[in-house]
Formats: structure tokens, sequence, C-alpha cells
């Protein structure tokens, strides 16, 4: 996401490098480029404007420091300014009452019931007891749906086909809620293909019904500034605390994310990221502000990290290390732990400057299958003891994986250099250690690298 908009921003910024200051003409271009940059990202023509007016106003009365050029500076400006217009701090939910009730709205076809599970996933694993409620009475699917992902996440789900009326669906549901102890209800709300009057009043009617502590609205990133006025007539009429935009992993322009807060006043909370039902993260303004920008994103990179970070079996692994014992089934677990925090080029652009690097280079999501399936057509032993794989059982093993005898050579290789990069690093300093990881991060195309990648 954001591909196009990263490039035209970095063209703007290179209108003022070289230049040894800042005038009024020189960052007045530059705002020009920043304004058609938003634009062709799906920004409303308003919002561009004022933006690129702020970003110039905040350029010509900044003092320009000897240590910094123009060009950094606009940087940091243009930074500290979407970092603003998308909310400024990340909001956090609010979850009050016993039990706290939220409301789940937004057009048909926007993910909303994928949502519902994924949030009451996150929630789940933050240790609360989680209800959903499905409360889309006219599409049969949908409460079936609504069923196999609470199957699927270990989460209960209320239903009543008797009744008909979405309104007493969702008061019976918290009444369930309060008798069983359930200390959060997440009501999937019926959406339409288009705002409508029956569908508005409906909402308006469940909202009403059972006081919600969090009303929030659902909405396709994909669809770009129809999100944005989607959401505007939404909020004119029940008037919901934050915004999930969803399909943030696709090839979306970004313009919903950029102005839905300067839009409706109401900011953006969370962001679908893939299709798994893990894969819902919370907004934060000015991590996504340096995405854009081209900075990386190192702290999500290690919360994502952190949530599949094992500890006992990380000690196990350094002990094994350390041993020289790491073997293509460590191997094979560290490949499958990468893959559990997502999708591959979503975590490799959150290092900096990897963006750039990534431009026309697609790397599937399954980009470590061949690597999985090489491992797995060998014998348990030939995983414990790579140096007994000789030529006639490197071609059993790539026959069994379905590839050519270089893919398990290419493995092989991979996999010796990653082993004794460990076993140099198992031997170091912790300044030895980060300086190795450094030099390994600087260089493309290292050991593990996944295969998958073409350019386009």
């Amino acid at each position: 996401m954001f591909d196009n908009l990263q490039e035209r921003f970095d063209k703007a910024f290179k209108t003022l490098r070289g230049e040894g200051q800042i005038t009024e003409v020189n960052v007045g271009e530059t705002a020009k480029e920043i304004r058609r940059a938003l634009i062709e990202a799906d920004v409303s023509y308003a919002v561009a404007k004022s933006f690129a007016g702020r970003v110039k106003e905040k350029a010509i009365g900044r003092e320009v420091m000897t240590s910094v050029k123009p060009g950094q500076l606009l940087v940091q400006i243009t930074q500290e300014e979407l970092t603003e217009l998308m909310g400024g701090e990340n909001q956090s939910l609010n979850i009050k009452g016993s039990p706290a009730v939220i409301v789940m709205s937004g057009l048909q076809g926007s993910g909303k019931t994928t949502h519902a599970a994924k949030l009451a996933k996150m929630l789940a694993a933050k240790g609360r007891r989680p209800l959903l409620v499905a409360c889309d009475v006219y599409r049969p699917a949908a409460i079936d749906q609504l069923h196999v992902l609470g199957e699927q996440i270990d989460v209960d789900v209320y239903s009543n086909l008797e009744l008909k009326d979405p309104v007493e669906i969702a008061r019976e549901a918290v009444r369930h809620a309060k008798a069983r102890a359930y200390d959060t209800v997440i009501v999937d709300t019926a959406g339409r293909t288009a705002v409508d009057e029956k569908m508005m009043a409906e909402i308006e009617a469940v909202v009403n019904a059972v006081n919600p502590s969090e009303t929030l609205f659902v909405v396709d990133a994909m669809t770009g500034q129809d999100a944005v006025n989607t959401a505007k007539a939404f909020h004119e009429r029940i008037a919901f605390n934050g915004v999930i935009l969803t399909k943030m992993d696709g090839d979306t322009r970004g313009g919903a994310a950029l102005s839905i807060r300067e839009v409706t006043g109401v900011p953006v909370k969370f962001i679908g990221t893939g299709e798994k039902l893990d894969a819902l993260e919370l907004f934060h303004p000015n991590r996504m502000a340096e995405r854009i920008l081209g900075m990386g994103d190192v702290v999500s990179l290690v919360e994502k990290a952190q949530e599949h970070f094992d500890e006992d079996a990380a000690k196990k692994l350094e002990a094994k290390i350390r041993k020289n014992k790491f073997d293509l089934d460590d191997f094979l677990k560290q490949i499958q732990q990468i893959q559990k925090m997502g999708n591959v080029k979503d975590l490799l652009s959150m290092m900096p400057g990897m963006g750039k690097a990534l431009k026309g280079v697609e790397i599937e999501d399954d980009a470590f299958k061949g690597l999985e399936a090489i491992i797995q057509s060998m014998t348990p032993d030939e995983r414990r003891q790579p140096e007994t794989l000789n030529g006639s059982r490197k071609q059993r093993v790539a026959r069994g994986a379905g590839v050519d005898l270089t893919e398990v050579n290419k493995l092989l290789k991979q996999f010796n250099d990653m082993k004794k990069m460990m076993k140099m690093m198992s031997g170091m300093g912790g300044k030895g250690r980060r300086q190795m990881m450094s030099n390994l991060m600087g260089g493309a195309g290292g050991p593990g690298a996944p295969g998958g990648m073409r350019g386009r």
C-alpha cells in the first residue's frame, strides 16, 4: 500500500535537494507536488490543498540549521503533518460497561462480519471473554459465516432465528451475556449495498437499544474517496466512535486512510491487513506516516515478532546453536514462524529503506512454500544430518518436492550459510552480534532470503 504516494512524495522532496535554503519559491513548488500526490492518492482536493498549505506555511517559518538540509527538514514537517492529518496519537478501544458492547456498522461487502471475528480474536488474546452476535437477519449466510468464524477462533456466537427484529436480538444477546459472564458483546449488524434510510434507521435503533461503549464503522479502503463520503453519511446519523479500514494490504491509493479523520473528525482505530483472522492491527498515525515517507516501521515489526515469540523455544534454539546442532528441522520452524507474522513483503517494507528496494518486486504469499516442500521431502535423519544428502538423495528430494535439483542445492547453501552465521554470532558479545546483524541486513539476498521474488 501507498507505493505510488511514497514515490510521488520522494519526487516532491527532490525539488529541494541541492538547495542551500528554503525560500517561498522552492517550497511552493514542493507544496504543489505534495498536493498533486495527495489528489492522485484519492484524497479530496480540499483536504489536499489544506494539507499542502500547512506544510508550506510551517516550512517557510522554520529556520534551517546548518546540520539539516532543506529537503530533510521538509520531510520532517510532512511527517508531522501526515501524523496530525491521520489523528495524531493512536486511539484505543472504548471498553466500558458490564458487558462492554461494541456495534459493528458499514456497507455490505466491507468485511464487517470478518472483522467482528478478528476483533473478538484480538480481545480474547488479551484475556477478555467476547460474545459475537449475529444481527443480520436478511442474509442467513451472514449468520452461518459468523458461526463458522466463531468456531475457528474459539469464541461463542449468539443468534436467534426465531426473532426477526435485529433490535430484539441485540437486547437478548446482552441479557444472555450478562447471565453467562461474557465481558464483551460484539454486534454484527446488517449492511446494504448503498446507504439508505431503512438501514440507517435500523442501526440507529440497535445503537439506542444496547447503548454501546464503542460503535465502529467498517469500510473498504480500496474504495478510496467513496469510503470517506460513506463514512461521513454514516457519522451524521449514528455518530460512531472509530473506523476500521479493511483491505489495507491491497493496491489501495491510501486516500481513505489519509483523509477520513479530517473529514469525519473520527479516528481510524484499526486496519485490516489480510484475510487471516489475526490480520488486524492497531492504527498508529505516526508509524503510518513514516511508512508513507519510506522511513519504515521498525516498532510494528518488533511488535509482530513479539506476538509470535516463544521464549522457551528461543532458549532451546540458542542452546542448539551454541552446540552447533542447528538442523533443518530448526530451519523449517524459523520459516514457519516468519510466515505466522503475516505477508512477507509487508514485513520487509517495515524495514527502513526497503520500500524503495521492493519497488517492482513481487513476493508471493507462499514464498516459503518451496523451501518447506524441500525440507519436508527429506527423511527425519536427513533433516537432522544434512551432510548425508548425496547426489542420489538430493535427486529424490527434488522429485518429492516437485522442484529442480538446483533449488535443493540452493536451500542447502542458504542453510549452511545461516548455520555458520549463527555460530559466529553465538560466540560474539552484544556489540559484535549487533554489527553482524547490521551487516546481514545491509546485504541484499542474504541467507534465508525467500524464493518467489521476481521483478515486474
